[in-house]
């Protein structure tokens, strides 16, 4: 009996000692590592927020009275919110607050967890950039577009300056995007106006060409005064022929019937000669209209455009006077007066809260180890 009894009790000093091992490993050792570090080395950290959106003008189809009066408002633009957030997460604004604050300097004050470089001991500018992009964040409000953007440092003026510097940049940017459209619209109306008188120019210049090289002015005008030539010279014909006619009749012999009748055949022939001229061979206008009206049109379709392109460029010239897209602050940069992280309280209860999970586990998975091997 004494040695089944001595049996037992060394059983259970080796499950005590076991389990105690165990329970100092996972729960005890944690935590008290978790006192020291966030209870005297863990650096303070101060968070600096602010708010903004980003606004372009609405684009309203007038079609009543009531339409007109309401005029022009601002619609949020999502898609340039997209642009900015990207731009504050960029190696470009990286590089731009590095060369003004020194950032790399900055970061480097924090505890030797928290501070750059981190522990792998990279120095480099990349690794700078992705320590950067867990220092700063901007989040989204998909219902009300309103962006949130949220600057960590270890000192409350530095995280103030960067998130003052990252919202300049962002209304820089977004200054920079209104000039590009207002500098593109400009250029391609003026384009387009330039063009328009090239094309004019152009126009004009055949027509003045085909005139010298076909020695016509306008075919239509001058076939109408030809025509009116022609009805002349026949109403004369007319009236010789009626007068040719009364003097056979009365004096069959008489000296003036071969002076009319010369009179007659002049002037057929000059009806013939004229006729000709409007619509005979390859010389006469008729032929030459067709090519001419040809010109003519495309002068006239060339003179109207110049108006309309001009038009154009002072619409664009009226449009680029507006800002086409807004950086509004809603909430300006603050100066955080207290440290907000690292949360010290909730993270030793929760580094004691997880050693206790896990001392938990691991004893069922070492009893059970245990009763199956017996």
């Amino acid at each position: 009996m004494p040695n089944s009894g001595q049996t037992i009790l060394s059983t259970l000093k080796q499950k005590l000692s076991g389990i105690n091992r165990l329970f100092l490993a996972t729960v005890v050792v944690p935590t008290l590592l978790a006192i020291l570090y966030f209870g005297l080395i863990a650096s303070d950290v101060y968070i600096s927020e602010s708010r903004f959106i980003i606004r372009s003008p609405q684009q309203q189809t007038i079609t009543s009275l009531g339409a007109i009066l309401q005029g022009a408002g601002l619609t949020r633009s999502q898609d340039d919110t997209y642009t900015v957030h990207d731009f504050i997460l960029s190696r470009d604004a990286l590089r731009k607050l590095d060369t003004q604050l020194k950032l790399s300097q900055s970061y480097g004050e924090g505890d030797f967890l928290s501070r750059f470089p981190e522990l792998d001991m990279d120095n480099s500018f990349e690794a700078l950039h992705r320590y950067y992009q867990k220092q700063v964040s901007v989040q989204l409000d998909t219902l009300s577009s309103i962006s949130t953007l949220r600057v960590r440092a270890f000192n409350a003026d530095e995280a103030h300056r960067i998130n003052q510097m990252l919202l300049d940049m962002g209304e820089a940017l977004i200054n920079q995007l209104n000039e590009r459209s207002r500098q593109d619209m400009i250029r391609y109306a003026q384009a387009e106006v330039d063009v328009a008188e090239e094309n004019a120019r152009a126009a004009a210049l055949a027509v003045s060409r085909y005139r010298s090289e076909k020695t016509v002015f306008d075919p239509e005008k001058q076939s109408a005064l030809q025509l009116q030539q022609v009805s002349r010279l026949q109403d004369e014909l007319i009236a010789a022929k009626s007068q040719l006619a009364q003097v056979r009749s009365l004096a069959p012999k008489n000296p003036q019937v071969s002076v009319l009748q010369r009179r007659v055949g002049i002037l057929e022939a000059e009806i013939q000669k004229e006729t000709a001229k409007v619509a005979g061979g390859e010389r006469s206008l008729s032929s030459k209209a067709a090519e001419y009206e040809r010109l003519a049109l495309n002068r006239a379709f060339a003179d109207k455009q110049p108006a309309t392109a001009l038009a154009s460029l002072e619409q664009a010239r009226n449009e680029a006077q507006r800002k086409q897209l807004y950086l509004d602050r809603i909430v300006e940069p603050g100066r955080p007066d207290v440290a907000v992280e690292p949360r010290r309280l909730r993270n030793v209860a929760a580094t004691l809260a997880l050693g206790l999970v896990a001392w938990g586990v691991l004893s069922l998975l070492i009893a059970g180890v245990k009763e199956h091997q017996d």
